[in-house]
């Protein structure tokens, strides 16, 4: 009897983009895909996936400008997110359009979390681009998304990497995809400074997740917003304080790293594939949607390289009885930390 291949792609914004390079190598391949969920970002990605879509947002993804991105940030007075999302929701609805999930030719899910109980929810019907929405809801990023009386937020919260979800919708081999594997790594807690310039003039990189081009850009963008009179409020959120101390995007984007980092562990553990693939792609910050062409080449170089291995996998697994899968290891060992 045929097994039946599921991907579960994790969250990771801007570097969620990988996912359709993964994609594309397992397509390439000839390898039936029979089952995709995705949290955040990875949600997005899998639905475009099980839409038919993947192409048309591989194409809309690689043409993404700097400028594209701010373009999308609706952003209005904080009431419980600097996003609202509608012009996002928008771009979206034109590329992969609008289907209920219950009707795609592959079968989908997302991830999101309730916001008063803390509960991982499970989201299999309705909207597609309503459980995006849902699923990509960054907290103090995007505002929540209201669904059926509930208020939802990003599924990275409780389950950035959701292979269980996978094993549930009936995955009999399931392909994980973690892109957070690599953006604690201690090399990018660095210091930024040349002994050759003044004091005043030294800046120290506590960011981890923003590189210095972004900061600058969006420091533009913001100047260029109080000069028009508009969001005065945002002028101070991407600024570099007089103390270096972070500023509210530096919090929030390494807050993020550091909360799904230790989730992703602790629930691979509890929940581990039957291949782990780790993109690496610790130099692409948190809204660099801009980056997509590197995070697709990339994503498609480390599937790529373990096709060969994922083919053995299915050859093995179809050969095997039930009593016997629980012997079989997984391909590339979670790390023990």
């Amino acid at each position: 009897m045929k097994k039946k291949i599921g991907i579960a792609l994790g969250s990771g914004s801007a570097r969620g983009w990988s996912h359709i390079g993964v994609l594309q190598s397992i397509q390439e391949a000839g390898i039936t895909v029979d089952f995709v969920c995705g949290t955040s970002v990875g949600a997005l990605v899998a639905g475009s996936f099980a839409a038919g879509f993947l192409e048309p947002l591989d194409r809309w993804a690689r043409r993404l400008s700097w400028s594209h991105v701010v373009g999308f940030m609706d952003m209005k007075i904080p009431r419980s997110g600097l996003i609202e999302g509608e012009k996002i929701t928008g771009y979206l609805r034109e590329i992969i359009t609008d289907p209920l999930i219950e009707n795609l030719p592959v079968p989908f899910a997302a991830v999101a979390t309730d916001l008063k109980t803390g509960q991982e929810v499970w989201l299999r019907e309705g909207s597609l681009i309503e459980v995006v929405r849902a699923s990509i809801s960054l907290p103090g990023i995007f505002t929540p998304c209201a669904r059926n009386g509930r208020w939802l937020v990003d599924g990275g919260l409780v389950n950035p990497v959701p292979t269980s979800l996978c094993r549930k919708m009936g995955a009999d081999i399931v392909v994980a995809v973690d892109l957070n594997s690599d953006i604690l790594d201690k090399k990018r807690i660095r210091g930024m400074i040349n002994p050759c310039d003044d004091r005043e003039k030294q800046v120290t990189d506590v960011a981890m997740d923003v590189s210095p081009k972004a900061q600058g850009r969006w420091a533009d963008f913001l100047k260029q917003t109080q000069l028009n009179g508009k969001l005065k409020i945002f002028g101070q959120i991407f600024q570099e304080q007089a103390d270096r101390s972070p500023n509210l995007f530096d919090v929030l984007a390494t807050s993020v790293n550091i909360m799904q980092d230790t989730i992703t562990k602790q629930r691979l553990c509890e929940h581990p594939p039957d291949m782990l693939i780790r993109p690496r792609l610790s130099d692409i910050g948190l809204m660099e949607f801009h980056r997509a062409a590197e995070a697709i080449d990339e994503g498609k170089r480390e599937m790529d390289e373990n096709l060969p291995a994922l083919l053995a996998l299915i050859d093995r697994e179809a050969c095997r009885t039930g009593s016997e899968k629980d012997l079989v290891g997984i391909h590339q060992p979670l790390r023990v930390y």
